[in-house]
């Protein structure tokens, strides 16, 4: 129980740039969704998609690979150096290449008229790379704090730069162009620019990031060492397939209704698309601080004879948690989180909302099952499950978009529910092959009754519908409370004996 409580409180702590992060990042959607139209706001996305895809290719596996290592080599700064070095010369090989064919690379992605686009991405992606082993090392020394602070700046800085451009920088134009702040924001402020604002900010924010890591990066020896570079690049090079395919499972519907859908209703089906995926932040939030703490944490632990029970009794409250989050999400969602979140032109989507929350529930719950290749060593595994997840999303996309406007239109339903059944069945496959290499006796009844449990109390609420928002706001809180007090009484046994 220590342990858990170890992990719980890591994971809030990495858990405090993620949920505020977040929560900064989602208050400007409400602005994107606004200010933008659903085209634009599609754009915006599909360039990050790309940006996720390369960001796994240009760290390729190397995090995980220095967890590993680090556990297992006496000379720590051995492995942070041959890390270091590794990630600072590819990087450097792919921005130079990047800039040099940026007006190509530009037509080939089909914004010919924004290769500026191209290579502020270019720069985005160099910086994050170089930043990747430094936050690892930070996590492996188990500086949560200090990983915080920067990973805060990091937000601070580029929703602050959003909220000056697209926001202040305007009004003040409008109503003060005469003024000497007038004066001023004009030799900044370009007001044919949009969009642009945003990766801007992200340019500059990435850039101090960097310069803040400078203390860890300069602990550096400067010197590789191949034996040391071969090994972890064995054990990364299946991790890089298995995070290619993963970005493929995550992004890629993104950027297939961009190029699969008729091109008069491509741009404004990501927008939406993308607008509604936004809702599961809390799911996403936790999962991600969840990740931060679980890698390094499931790594030292390994080490103790009870491991194996320390996994099982953290699936069951990971289960207890998502599940929450799932059934909060859904209760509140027409009368406090859309309103809140989306522009009114992007709630046609809304639909979709459910079924990505409960695909990325499922997502969550394939992290957890994942370690067993990890810590065994059969990182291939990952690789496999990751492209099998990933031939599904293809598929599905490819039959479920439309190529022409002749045929039925499922556009971002169709992403939706390949989303959902691509993360279910990595699920199901990683826990199916997991039991053979690496068993834990994982309670799957408590697994199946709190996520039923959750969706049965969730189809109630969208049965019983009651006029009156009070009321509706306390039948759906009166649902959460049944599912907080059964699960009290379920776990109360345990918790009891723990005490």
């Amino acid at each position: 129980m220590t342990a858990i409580k170890r992990l719980a409180g890591q994971t809030a702590i990495y858990g405090i740039p993620s949920v505020l992060g977040r929560i900064l990042g989602y208050l400007l959607v409400p602005l994107y969704t606004r200010v933008f139209l659903p085209g634009e706001y599609g754009t915006v996305n599909v360039f990050y998609s790309y940006a996720s895809f390369l960001m796994v290719i240009l760290t390729y596996g190397m995090e995980t690979a220095f967890f590993r290592f680090n556990e297992h080599e006496k000379d720590k700064l051995k492995v942070f150096s041959t890390g270091m070095i590794s990630l600072l010369i590819s990087s450097v090989l792919f921005l130079v290449v990047v800039l040099s064919f940026s007006g190509d690379v530009a037509r080939w992605i089909e914004y010919p008229d924004h290769a500026e686009y191209v290579i502020w991405f270019a720069w985005i992606l160099a910086l994050d790379a170089l930043s990747a082993i430094p936050f690892a090392h930070l996590r492996a020394q188990n500086r949560p704090a200090r990983f915080a602070w920067i990973k805060m700046i990091n937000i601070t800085i580029n929703v602050g730069l959003n909220l000056f451009f697209l926001l202040l920088c305007p009004f003040v134009m409008n109503h003060f162009q005469g003024s000497f702040l007038g004066r001023f924001i004009m030799l900044i402020y370009r007001p044919h620019w949009g969009i642009e604002y945003i990766f801007v900010s992200n340019l500059i924010a990435s850039c101090v990031t960097l310069v803040m890591l400078l203390p860890q990066i300069f602990t550096v020896r400067w010197k590789i060492h191949p034996d040391l570079w071969k090994k972890m690049l064995l054990y990364a090079f299946p991790l890089l397939f298995a995070g290619m395919a993963g970005i493929v499972n995550e992004t890629f519907d993104r950027l297939l209704l961009r190029y699969l859908l008729p091109k008069d209703i491509a741009s404004y089906q990501v927008g939406i698309y993308a607008a509604c995926y936004k809702i599961s932040i809390l799911m996403t939030i936790f999962i991600q601080a969840y990740k931060y703490a679980a890698e390094p944490f499931f790594f030292a632990q390994a080490k103790e004879k009870d491991a194996k029970e320390v996994y099982a009794r953290i699936m069951d409250y990971f289960i207890i948690t998502v599940s929450l989050i799932f059934l909060v999400t859904m209760l509140y969602l027409d009368d406090f989180i859309l309103p809140i979140l989306v522009g009114k032109k992007y709630w046609e989507g809304r639909g979709v909302i459910p079924v990505l929350i409960m695909a990325n529930l499922f997502l969550g719950v394939y992290y957890n099952l994942s370690i067993w290749y990890k810590l065994t060593a059969k990182t291939s595994w990952g690789a496999w499950l990751s492209l099998i997840g990933a031939i599904i999303t293809l598929v599905l996309n490819f039959w479920w978009i439309p190529l022409s406007s002749e045929h039925l239109i499922y556009g971002y339903y169709g992403s939706a529910w390949a989303t959902f059944i691509c993360y279910g069945s990595m699920m199901i496959l990683s826990y199916l092959i997991g039991q053979k290499y690496f068993p834990v006796k994982y309670n799957l009844v408590k697994f199946a009754g709190y996520l039923g449990l959750s969706v049965l109390l969730y189809l109630i609420s969208s049965v019983i519908k009651p006029d009156l928002s009070v009321l509706r706001v306390g039948f759906h809180t009166l649902l959460l409370l049944i599912f907080l007090g059964i699960v009290y009484l379920v776990e109360k046994p345990r918790l009891s004996t723990v005490s």
